[in-house]
């Protein structure tokens, strides 16, 4: 239920963009892709109640699912590597996800130790454990290549984070008190490019 709630709020913020007060079940199952049925017992697991005639109060609703999916205060979230794929991480859910605050993000390269990168302030990938014992994050995101990422983890670890996003291709070994999301994008891409061939061709190449 939580990946469907955080793509709740998602398209109600949308919703509430275009000037829409108000969004029914039916609407807002269309646009996560789900029934409407699975919405109204969504709705109704988080104590949000609406109207058949009027539908939810969009803006309400967004509130309601921020109590349950949001700690009381904004979470700290750390990001270690700022390449490509770390800086657009940083960008986007600076941009769009302003619930959660960027402590810090790290990194070995010398141009980019002490600057602000999309408001964030880039520290030497060494100092991690120090800046996050003076500023904790709850959650940090691992966008290292895949060799550094398990000492990344480990240090994440002991500097107190809970929780980890990890964009980097390997598994990473955790204690059982830490979650971990594993994200592989070379995976996907791979999955998207055979699943967009043509039906025959990709029974040919099972064959």
């Amino acid at each position: 239920m939580v990946e469907r709630l955080v793509a709740y709020r998602r398209h109600l913020r949308r919703w509430l963009a275009d000037g829409k007060p108000r969004i029914y079940s039916h609407e807002l199952a269309g646009l996560a892709q789900v029934t409407s049925a699975v919405v109204r017992r969504d709705v109704m697991t988080i104590g949000y109640t609406g109207s058949p005639a009027k539908g939810y109060a969009a803006a309400g609703l967004v509130d309601r699912i921020g109590r349950v999916l949001d700690p009381p205060q904004r979470p700290g979230v750390a990001l270690v590597g700022l390449g490509s794929l770390g800086r657009a991480v940083l960008k986007h859910f600076a941009r769009l996800h302003p619930e959660l605050r960027f402590v810090a993000a790290f990194d070995v390269s010398p141009e980019k130790v002490g600057r602000i990168i999309d408001g964030c302030r880039c520290h030497g990938s060494a100092d991690l454990e120090t800046v996050l014992r003076a500023d904790p994050a709850l959650v940090g995101i691992i966008a290292v290549p895949g060799e550094a990422a398990q000492d990344v983890a480990d240090r994440l670890v002991r500097a107190g984070v809970r929780g980890i996003l990890n964009l980097a291709p390997v598994r990473l070994q955790t204690p059982p008190t830490v979650y971990v999301e594993d994200v592989d994008l070379a995976v996907s891409l791979e999955k998207v490019v055979f699943f967009a061939r043509p039906e025959t061709e990709r029974l040919e190449a099972l064959a």
